[in-house]
């Protein structure tokens, strides 16, 4: 298992952009594929991207064409750019790893698009 600790959260206006930072620490060599989720008030919380170590990615189709996700396996790091945000991307994000058969999650950072 590994632990999460996240950075680069704020308030931006309507059509700006952020970039989210996370950074792993422990056992990296066995993460599998890492993440961003978010959860807004009143919501479930919900995939935003993943990317597996082999590359492939996965992204909400909510947030497809705009956020874009990256990793550097070697360090254990992850990030989400964030590009064109709308006021319905304001939550609670949350960085996660997973591994076999465990999963970690960061504390959060939030985000907030308001103008």
């Amino acid at each position: 298992q590994v632990q999460l600790v996240e950075s680069g959260g704020g308030l931006v206006q309507p059509g700006g952009s952020l970039r989210l930072s996370c950074a792993a620490s422990g056992s990296i060599f066995n993460i599998n594929a890492m993440g961003w989720y978010r959860q807004a008030p009143g919501k479930q919380r919900e995939l935003v991207a993943l990317k597996s170590n082999g590359g492939s990615t996965n992204y909400a189709d909510s947030v497809k064409g705009r956020f874009t996700i990256s990793r550097d396996n070697a360090k254990g790091t992850v990030y989400l750019q964030m590009n064109s945000l709308k006021p319905e991307d304001t939550a609670v994000y949350y960085c996660h790893a997973r591994g076999w058969p465990w999963e970690s999650w960061g504390q959060g950072t939030q985000v907030t698009v308001s103008s």
